[in-house]
């Protein structure tokens, strides 16, 4: 039997890794790719094509097919765009819209990190869309992989009058100190990094391995907090706190050690389902105190001790709307992107009125939506028309506002439901039987355990699962609920109940109504679950007597998606 056979599957992507960094291969990739996919050796397609910002996908029909499984050849590529702080110009949009038009049959996602996301990429045309995305200023590199991913900012960097700091320049230096640098290609996996200087923490520290936000010194000057160990998936694990309050010039150092630590924490690399930073407080008895300890030991002095932060209210964070910016006369534009996904012409409408009615900037934010900023404010009436007569509404329901949605079956080998097109249907139903609902709710969907959607945040987190219904397995959600950030911060808890997707939105009507009759005065959602129990709450979204939907027949109901765009 040969040593390739009886390595582990962390073993087998830890040699591949010692042995090439994919950064400095890309006149290898590039070789491979003018073959075909046949002629792509399997450690490209199972690992080091990640490192370029390139997954296989299936079919685009939830038909996995070959895809199915690592090293082994799939039909099409997914391609991440990396986009540091959600700020872009408007050529590198309009660049953005004209690969997907020729490349990726017209569809483009927004991410839950501010990226931007293409399918039906063919390997044949991999190095012309590398090339044409470069043209413009834009890069895949490191966008997946085990290295440093797109690092999250506030979208209202430099604009925002309520801001501490414009933190935007600190989020694009520790990029250019991590991304493409040899010394940070091979971490244990993925390397989340937020860094925000506003006041309401837009880039979601509690959830990335890594976290700066700013904060008010003791003398009145601006400081950044640090949180270190955040991260969702099958164990969420909300980032710790670490008692110190760091200057500018130190925010880029401290970052740098802790990814040193996390590179060089071997005990991560066993197992690379248990491979990120939050296992070390998760596994290894790792506390807020080792993590200092080890940081000052690297930088070689000792940093300011901060007992405590003021820490925002959960407050919603997807910028939809017309607000006012820091600059007199300004506001910016945000608009409402349901499942954060866009077709090619709505991409390059967007690059258009950015150069019309703006400076030619567009923000991409972490709720999968976007927005203008810059727009003098008598010209917004005229520029809100036009994006909505491009199907880009600034003025959305609850519903639409607070949907987020991962990739799904559709392109995810991981997932086990559809979810993109069911999110529409899902939020279509809910604004039809709740007209008028205008309480905040953050309704997340995730295709499987991973949450990619973010499930494990939200105040109704659903997440794919299969269930038997009169014989056959149809797509089924289960349901968390009571998850948030800021102040009230909490892992949603998994309440039991889950049932078929087409009943998802009787669920959630029957616990909506629930909420406006029972609730106390002014009582938000969040507050109104956690006091309730688990028992209690499944009763709410089955109807008494609580039972699952797998235990009994469905009634014929509306298909929940179909894959149309």
């Amino acid at each position: 039997m040969s040593v390739v056979e009886v390595e582990t599957k962390a073993q087998r992507v830890e040699r591949l890794k010692r042995e090439k960094n994919p950064w400095e291969a890309l006149d290898e990739l590039r070789a491979y790719a003018k073959q075909g996919l046949e002629a792509v050796p399997p450690e490209w397609i199972g690992t080091y094509l990640r490192w370029w910002g390139v997954y296989t996908q299936g079919d685009g029909l939830g038909v996995l097919g070959g895809a199915k499984g690592e090293g082994k050849a799939a039909p099409y590529l997914m391609l991440r765009i990396r986009l540091t702080n959600g700020i872009l110009r408007s050529d590198q949009l309009r660049t953005i819209a004209q690969v997907s038009e020729r490349y990726a049959r017209g569809v483009a996602d927004i991410t839950v990190r501010q990226n931007i996301q293409l399918h039906w990429i063919r390997v044949e045309d991999l190095p012309d869309v590398l090339d044409e995305l470069w043209s413009a200023g834009l890069t895949t590199m490191g966008s997946c992989g085990d290295d440093t991913r797109n690092v999250t900012g506030c979208p209202l960097a430099g604009i925002d009058g309520h801001e501490l700091v414009d933190a935007s320049p600190l989020a694009l230096e520790i990029t250019r100190e991590l991304v493409g640098n040899a010394e940070f290609y091979n971490l244990p996996r993925k390397f989340k990094i937020a860094i925000s200087g506003c006041g309401v923490w837009c880039a979601y520290p509690e959830i990335n391995d890594v976290a700066v936000t700013a904060v008010r010194r003791g003398n009145g000057e601006v400081g950044f907090s640090l949180r270190i160990g955040g991260g969702l998936s099958n164990e969420p694990h909300l980032a710790v706190r670490i008692p110190v309050i760091l200057k500018w010039d130190e925010v880029t150092p401290v970052i740098r050690a802790v990814a040193e630590i996390f590179r060089e924490a071997d005990v991560l690399r066993e197992h690379r389902d248990k491979a990120r930073l939050k296992y070390l407080f998760l596994r290894h008895g790792w506390t807020a105190e080792t993590f200092l300890e080890q940081i000052e030991a690297r930088l070689g002095y000792a940093l300011e001790r901060a007992a405590s932060e003021q820490v925002p209210p959960g407050v919603f964070r997807d910028h939809v709307g017309v607000h006012p910016q820091k600059h007199p006369g300004l506001s910016y534009a945000g608009v409402s992107v349901l499942r954060g996904r866009l077709r090619a012409e709505q991409l390059a409408a967007a690059a258009d009125l950015a150069d019309q009615y703006g400076l030619g900037e567009v923000r991409t934010t972490n709720m999968q939506n976007f927005l203008i900023p810059h727009v003098r404010n008598e010209e917004i009436p005229a520029l809100v028309e036009e994006l909505a007569r491009h199907e880009l509404p600034v003025v959305a329901s609850a519903f639409a506002r607070g949907a987020v949605a991962c990739t799904g079956m559709e392109f995810c080998k991981l997932a086990i439901t559809e979810t993109k097109s069911f999110t529409r249907w899902l939020v279509e139903e809910l604004e039809e039987r709740l007209p008028g609902f205008e309480e905040q709710v953050r309704l997340n969907v995730t295709g499987c355990p991973n949450s990619c959607g973010q499930h494990w945040i939200a105040d109704i987190g659903i997440e794919g699962k299969k269930v038997r219904v009169n014989g056959r397995l149809v797509d089924a959600y289960y349901f968390c609920v009571g998850g948030g950030v800021g102040a009230f911060q909490a892992i949603a808890r998994p309440v039991g109940y889950r049932c078929a997707a087409t009943e998802v939105p009787d669920a959630i009507e029957r616990l909506l109504r629930s909420y406006q009759l029972r609730r106390f005065a002014h009582e938000e959602l969040r507050p109104f679950l956690a006091r309730h129990s688990d028992e209690e709450l499944r009763e709410l979204l089955a109807g008494s007597p609580a039972v699952e939907c797998v235990e009994r027949d469905l009634p014929a109901a509306r298909p929940p998606h179909g894959l149309e765009v």
